[in-house]
C-alpha cells in the first residue's frame, strides 16, 4: 500500500509523540553521539511512524535519525541516483521486496550476512518469520537488507453484504469473480471489486498477485520471461473482465490509493490488499465499514496449493558511506527491530508485522483481531509472484503499460502481452 493512514497522517503534522517506550537492545550509552543518519523511506504508513520514534533511539544512542519520506518512484530514483553516483546521501534505505536482486548484483548496500551472524541472539532471528527472511532483502547467499515491516497479501471484504446475498468468504479465485459479478449493484453504488487499474507500478503489481493465484507466471521453468503463457492471457481476459463489469468506475485509474479509499467508503465488496493497510478499516476517522469488514486469507485458484502472496520491506545500509556511519545504520536497525520497539512501532499503527511473536501479544491482538490471518500467509508465504530478479524494475513497467491498455481498451489481452513479451526477452 501507497499512502498513509489517519494515525500516520496525525504522527506527520504533530512531528513528534510521546510514547511510552519499553527497553531496547541498544545501550544508553550515547557511543553514536554526534553521527546524523539520513533514512530514505517509502510513504507507506510506517513512514511517520519511523520519524515519531526516531528521537527515540536519539535519547538512547546520541545518533540523530532524519526521515525522508518518498512516493515509490521517488524513492527508487533517487537512491538508485545516490548508489551510483557515489554520493552518499542516504545512509539507510527501505528496500522493497523485488530490489533484492538489483541490489544485490549491484553492491549498492551493505551484504548483512555476517553482522546477522554474528548479532543472531540480540536480534532473535528464530523469532522472525522464515519466508520473511528469506524474501525481504535476501538474494543468493547475500543479505542486501534486513527486513522489518512485511505485508501480507490478504482479502478484505464486507461480511454484510456477503451474508445478506447468501455468500461465504471466497477461498478460491472462481469464488471470487462469482461473488464479485453477484454483488455487483451500480443502482447503489455497490461494486463486487476493486483493484488498481492505474498504468505503471500499480495496475503491474496488482495483475500479478491476481495471475499467480490464477495460476499464472511471469517467468517460465527457465526462469526467463513467459508474459504471453497462455495462463497469463487467460488471467488478463478475467481481470479485464472485471474491471468492466464488476469495479467501480474510475477504477482503471485508481493506484493503492484510491482503491484503498473505495473500499474504506464502502463502494466495494472485496479487495484484495496488502495487510498494512488493514488497520485503517477499523479506524472510524477513515471508514465506513468499520463493523462490516472482515479480512481473510488471499484466495488461491482451485487445485492450487496452499501458497499466498507476501510482500513488504527491507531495511538496506548504503555501501558507500563511512564505516562510523554504517555502525550506526546497523545500530538503528537491531533497535528498530528488537521485540519491544516493534511491537510498539506496531501499536502506533506501522502496520508492519514481523515476528511471530506480535501474532500472540494480547496487546496488539487485541487492536488487530486480523493478526491471524497474516501468521497463516507468513507460514505459507510466496515472495516470488513478483520475480525477485535483477530485471524486475524494466518488465514490472512493462507490464504496468500492457496491462493497463488492455484495461482501457487500446488492446486485447494477447497483443499488449506478445508485445510486453518482445521486449523483456530483450533484458536476458
Amino acid at each position: 500500500m501507497k499512502s498513509l493512514n489517519s494515525l500516520t497522517r496525525k504522527l506527520a503534522i504533530a512531528g513528534l509523540v510521546s510514547v511510552a517506550f519499553v527497553g531496547s537492545a541498544v545501550g544508553a550509552d550515547k557511543k553514536y553521539e554526534g553521527i546524523t543518519l539520513t533514512l530514505a523511506s517509502q510513504n507507506d504508513q510506517f513512514a511517520a511512524v519511523l520519524a515519531a520514534i526516531a528521537p527515540k533511539f536519539t535519547e538512547e544512542t546520541g545518533a540523530t535519525v532524519k526521515v525522508d519520506i518518498l512516493d515509490y518512484g521517488s524513492l527508487l530514483t533517487k537512491t538508485t541516483t545516490d548508489f551510483v553516483g557515489g554520493t552518499a546521501g542516504y545512509d539507510l534505505v527501505t528496500m522493497d521486496i523485488v530490489w533484492a536482486g538489483q541490489y544485490a548484483e549491484n553492491k549498492y548496500t551493505v551484504d548483512l550476512t555476517a553482522w546477522m551472524k554474528r548479532d543472531a541472539a540480540e536480534l532473535k532471528l528464530d523469532d522472525i518469520y522464515p519466508t520473511l527472511l528469506n524474501a525481504l532483502g535476501h538474494w543468493g547467499d547475500k543479505q542486501v537488507a534486513f527486513p522489518f515491516a512485511g505485508y501480507a497479501n490478504v482479502l478484505a471484504y464486507r461480511k454484510d453484504l456477503f451474508d445478506a446475498a447468501g455468500l461465504k468468504a471466497p477461498t478460491t479465485m472462481e469464488e471470487l469473480v462469482e461473488a464479485a459479478y453477484k454483488l455487483t449493484d451500480p443502482s447503489k453504488k455497490i461494486y463486487g471489486f476493486v483493484a488498481n487499474g492505474q498504468k505503471g507500478p500499480a495496475v503491474a503489481q496488482d495483475w500479478m498477485q491476481y495471475n499467480t493465484e490464477m495460476g499464472g507466471s511471469i517467468l517460465g521453468a527457465d526462469g526467463k520471461p513467459a508474459l504471453n503463457s497462455e495462463a497469463n492471457i487467460k488471467s488478463l481476459t478475467v481481470y479485464k473482465d472485471l474491471f468492466m463489469k464488476a469495479a467501480p468506475p474510475g477504477a482503471v485509474n485508481y493506484d493503492w490509493g484510491g482503491r484503498e479509499e473505495s473500499f474504506r467508503q464502502g463502494i466495494a465488496a472485496s479487495m484484495q490488499t496488502w495487510s498494512v493497510g488493514a488497520p485503517g478499516y477499523y479506524d472510524p476517522a477513515i471508514s465506513k465499514i468499520v463493523d462490516k469488514v472482515a479480512i481473510t486469507t488471499a484466495p488461491r485458484g482451485a487445485g492450487l496449493p496452499k501458497l499466498y502472496g507476501i510482500g513488504g520491506w527491507g531495511m538496506a545500509i548504503n555501501a558507500g558511506i563511512k564505516d562510523t556511519q554504517k555502525e550506526a545504520a546497523w545500530a538503528f536497525i537491531k533497535w528498530l527491530v528488537s521485540p519491544p520497539i516493534h511491537k510498539e512501532f506496531n501499536m502506533m499503527g506501522a502496520g508492519s508485522f514481523l515476528r511471530k511473536s506480535e501474532m500472540t501479544d494480547p496487546d496488539l491482538l487485541k487492536k488487530f483481531p486480523f493478526l491471524p490471518v497474516i501468521a497463516e500467509t507468513f507460514e505459507h508465504g510466496d515472495g516470488e509472484y513478483r520475480p525477485r530478479i535483477p530485471q524486475y524494475p524494466e518488465i514490472q513497467d512493462l507490464l504496468g503499460t500492457a496491462v493497463n491498455d488492455v484495461l482501457v481498451g487500446n488492446a486485447d489481452p494477447k497483443k499488449a502481452l506478445d508485445a510486453a513479451q518482445e521486449a523483456a526477452a530483450k533484458l536476458f
